[in-house]
């Protein structure tokens, strides 16, 4: 699969710079990736706006997760929902009861730095 056609979720997003969920949406944007960004405030991650809430999204090749296993509670169904290939726990993610259930559902999940992916072209 071409890595411009995974249309990525980047859920835990924020309009900070210096988090990691910031530059993730820049990266995947520098990449030619399509980029949804999900987050606790609205604003802007990049050029990418952060929605709030679930939205209803189609095509989601990919969800890379930036909120806590304690955060992740309300997302669970909506992630499922959303019948990703591939979840990515990045460090400090990392939901090993929810990633059974996810692989359970025939989801692959990755538990991986999706920065370092993208930078290694391992994405």
């Amino acid at each position: 699969m071409d890595i411009h056609t995974k249309k990525t979720l980047v859920l835990g997003a924020s309009p900070n710079p210096s988090r990691y969920s910031y530059q993730c949406v820049v990266s995947l944007t520098d990449h030619h990736i399509p980029v949804v960004a999900v987050g606790l405030r609205e604003g802007m991650a990049g050029r990418v706006p952060i929605q709030r809430g679930l939205p209803l999204e189609s095509g989601i090749h990919t969800v890379t997760m930036y909120l806590g296993a304690q955060n992740q509670t309300g997302y669970r169904q909506y992630i499922q929902s959303l019948k990703p290939q591939r979840v990515i726990f990045n460090p400090g993610s990392e939901n090993p009861e929810f990633a059974e259930d996810l692989r359970k559902s025939g989801i692959s999940v990755v538990h991986a730095c999706t920065l370092m992916m993208l930078d290694y072209g391992d994405f």
